[in-house]
């Protein structure tokens, strides 16, 4: 087999087509109309549909509600425990990693909040992201501490 250079490459067998020859007579199967059909729209010169264009049917962007909001690409991942899903817990220090380790809060999360539903048993020390001025009151009353990270 022969080198291969920039003077001897070919495409590979089949993957190239003869050009459509319109407008060559009827025997060429392109003849005539030139592949444009009788009637309509299609058939003038000029024809340039703009896009979105269907047809003279309300196109689908007019069709459908215009999208509101925003949505950002890089959302932070925040996991919401209230106070008196703490209880369930048996150790003394909860954080994020303690969550996730017991399978409380999600994998991917980022930050922890601490919410104030309900009542607190126990003294512990909660470190969050963010607490809610209750949160923070009842876990203070129970003789815990919170640590803000």
């Amino acid at each position: 087999m022969s080198e291969i250079t920039l003077t001897n490459l070919k495409p590979a067998e089949g993957s190239t087509h003869k050009p459509k020859r319109k407008g060559r007579g009827i025997p060429s199967g392109h003849g005539k109309t030139s592949c444009r059909g009788h009637r309509g729209e299609g058939q003038r010169s000029g024809n340039k549909h703009k896009r979105g264009f269907e047809g003279g049917q309300t196109p689908a962007f007019r069709r459908l509600p215009k999208l509101k909001g925003f949505t950002s690409r890089n959302p932070i991942k925040t996991f919401s425990i209230n106070v008196s899903d703490l209880n369930k817990l048996e150790e003394t220090e909860i954080s994020l990693d303690l969550l996730i380790e017991k399978g409380i809060a999600p994998k991917n999360t980022d930050y922890l909040r601490v919410l104030g539903k309900g009542q607190l048993e126990k003294a512990l020390t909660v470190k969050a992201l963010y607490f809610t001025p209750g949160a923070k009151e009842k876990i203070n009353a129970a003789g815990g501490t919170t640590e803000v990270i």
